[in-house]
């Protein structure tokens, strides 16, 4: 296959709003040993994209300066010391950045077969929430039968993942969201019960219902004490981002008495044989679930690659309902 030596992409051209987009000719990479060159089909726009895109998420050594943790698309060429895949196999993929582009090279351990019964472009969507929340919630965990699984932010990508992905695994979703309209969205995706947040207290109706035995937390600020008051003993408390702010004052007595876990990480700097790892786990355990028709691709918008600054105005309104993705 004759591939082109350039390729279109989204560069930023320094720290800033979503204005710093914009579309650039770049050499296309060459993929590496242990890697697939992918030529893109559509691309995911992620919180942590908006981070880095304002200067305060740097890509980890030897990554792609681009924009962009995950891709669908079409295996195009193969690096050595892979057998994996096969040129024409079609895929999504976690990256460790250069998502935003026509092509991309990825580690080959990293990337999934499309789900059976996901169109290719809605795939894009899939890899960087699966990865996440199947890494902080469920790898390495044992999950309480019928627990109580509370979301933050259920409409967003991250969000709509984890109800689905809890109701899958056996758990009681509860879930927080900014509208009325936006609550329907989370039942509809299989949410126990929605919060709306702007006429509700969410720590007292968690508590009348027994208290949260997980809690997936993308706001912080004030809601960080909140959780605490909304878990249950020997709860685990995960923070994937702070919204309203990561420095807060607050007692930690309570968390003490009642054995609680506060964790957190980020996905990105992680070593490699740990995402290949969440990858395996992935395909044997929540893949087939996608084959069963018990999970499905959210995508709310798609926009042309050159329109990234729209999609990131979009994701930073918080009007969205899912996965917004790009198109090359």
């Amino acid at each position: 296959m004759s591939l082109p030596d350039q390729m279109q992409a989204i560069e930023a051209s320094e720290p800033g709003g979503p204005d710093v987009l914009s579309l650039t000719t770049l050499p296309r990479p060459e993929p590496g040993p242990g890697e697939a060159l992918i030529k893109v089909t559509a691309a995911g726009i992620n919180g942590p994209d908006l981070v880095q895109r304002r200067g305060h998420y740097p890509p980890p050594k030897g990554a792609s300066p681009l924009l962009g943790l995950e891709v669908s698309g079409e295996v195009v060429a193969t690096g050595s010391e892979q057998s994996l895949w096969s040129v024409g196999d079609k895929v999504c993929a976690l990256t460790n950045g250069g998502g935003y582009a026509q092509y991309v090279s990825v580690d080959a351990t990293h990337c999934l077969p499309i789900p059976e019964g996901i169109p290719e472009i809605d795939a894009a969507g899939l890899p960087e929430t699966y990865f996440t929340v199947w890494s902080n919630v469920f790898h390495g965990h044992e999950i309480p039968e019928n627990g109580l699984f509370l979301v933050h932010g259920g409409s967003g990508g991250i969000g709509s993942c984890a109800i689905q992905l809890g109701k899958a695994m056996g758990l009681r979703v509860f879930t927080t969201a900014e509208s009325p309209e936006a609550c329907t969205f989370c039942e509809e995706l299989g949410a126990d019960r929605a919060i709306n947040f702007q006429e509700e207290d969410f720590v007292e109706i968690v508590r009348e219902a027994g208290g949260a035995d997980i809690v997936l937390d993308i706001i912080g600020g004030d809601y960080i004490a909140r959780n605490i008051k909304a878990s249950r003993h020997d709860a685990r408390l995960i923070s994937l981002a702070f919204n309203k702010g990561s420095k807060i004052e607050i007692n930690l007595m309570p968390m003490m008495l009642k054995r609680l876990t506060l964790t957190g990480s980020t996905l990105r700097s992680r070593p490699d044989g740990f995402k290949s790892a969440v990858a395996s786990e992935l395909r044997d355990t929540v893949w087939p679930i996608f084959a069963a028709g018990k999970l499905r691709a959210v995508t709310y918008r798609t926009l042309p690659l050159e329109e990234a600054a729209e999609g990131h105005r979009l994701m930073e309104s918080g009007n969205h309902r899912g996965k917004i993705l790009l198109l090359p």
